[in-house]
């Protein structure tokens, strides 16, 4: 995986030159394309650096003097640098083609949170030493090192701020390299059509979650413990800390979780209906808060909205659900 340690900071004009270059009818990697996507020759481009600029107006300078004076061992040496930064152009060049991304995930966080793009790239026949990968936040990271040997991959971790619920695109990201000579820049753009999810944002100080529905609340209720439990299984992301049974779980070395008879504990409401003294964003952001809530508890929950009625059940999945549900609500006044 790459790290911090792999992140470069952008440098601001070199990447406004780089943006007005994408913006050419010419270049590909404009529009959202499904993935997975090959570099090819097509869609790779290639431009001195700033150093190479310099390099270049020195050559032409040796050979504009070695031609003016007649001097043969002046022109050897100005052909022979040429082929040297002509070489390097190819090779940046053939540092990129054959790349294949082939997949983009990112756990899903809420309103306000940070994504954690994890972009699978594949290496194919060529080592790929030196090759950036830049986000569409500006943020610039390294291959890792898997991902840079002859026929290996490996996953290449973006950070991209999640400013608003709902689908979020990802954006254009710009692969690049300037080995090995520094010279020039070869680079390519690559537009991901899939989109990532942002779960609203939570209610900082919500009231307590609402009570059990009448009719699971008529029945009496079990105690959570000894022969209550309906069965042990595996842990699993979400499930509350008091429901691990610790003692099972040092028997067989992994984390066991007390399961327990279905609405045992009353099903909780959680309806759109009854926050209608709420503002629209808000009645969203104490929803998810209360979903989160009734997951940490261990209680069963339903949730009614206007499009329609999640559960009851709980568990990571249920909880999934809900959340995503909740993410993709019209906007207020839509």
């Amino acid at each position: 995986m790459a790290s911090d340690d792999a992140a470069v900071p952008p440098a601001g004009g070199r990447d406004r030159l780089d943006d007005g270059l994408a913006r050419l009818p010419f270049v590909r990697g404009r529009a959202p394309e499904p993935l997975p996507v090959t570099l090819d020759r097509r869609r790779i481009y290639v431009l001195p650096t700033g150093h190479g600029l310099l390099v270049g107006t020195v050559l032409l300078a040796m050979l504009l003097g070695a031609l003016n004076y007649n001097n043969n061992p002046g022109l050897l040496l100005a052909f022979l640098l040429a082929a040297v930064v002509h070489n390097g152009a190819l090779v940046a060049h053939l540092r990129l083609s054959g790349l294949t991304v082939s997949a983009l995930q990112a756990d899903p966080v809420h309103e306000g949170g940070v994504l954690q793009l994890r972009l699978r790239v594949d290496s194919g026949a060529r080592g790929r030493e030196g090759v950036i990968v830049r986000g569409s936040t500006g943020v610039e990271v390294f291959l890792p090192p898997e991902a840079e040997a002859p026929g290996g991959g490996g996953e290449v971790r973006l950070a991209m701020p999640a400013p608003r619920r709902g689908w979020q695109a990802v954006g254009r990201l710009r692969i690049s390299t300037t080995r090995p000579l520094g010279l020039v820049r070869a680079w390519s753009w690559i537009h991901p059509a899939e989109p990532l999810l942002v779960y609203p944002a939570l209610e900082a100080s919500p009231p307590p979650l609402p009570g059990a529905d009448s009719a699971d609340a008529a029945r009496p209720r079990a105690k959570r413990s000894g022969d209550d439990t309906h069965h042990l299984r595996d842990y699993r992301s979400g499930d509350a800390p008091r429901q691990i049974a610790w003692k099972a779980s040092a028997r067989v070395d992994r984390l066991l979780v007390r399961e327990y008879e279905a609405g045992s504990a009353g099903d909780v409401a959680l309806a759109w209906a009854s926050l209608r003294h709420l503002p629209y964003e808000a009645r969203i952001a104490r929803l998810a808060r209360w979903v989160v809530d009734a997951e940490r508890e261990g209680r069963r929950y339903r949730l009614v909205l206007p499009t329609g009625t999640l559960g009851p059940a709980r568990g990571p999945e249920h909880r999934h659900a809900c959340l995503r549900a909740l993410a993709l609500m019209p906007e207020s006044g839509a």
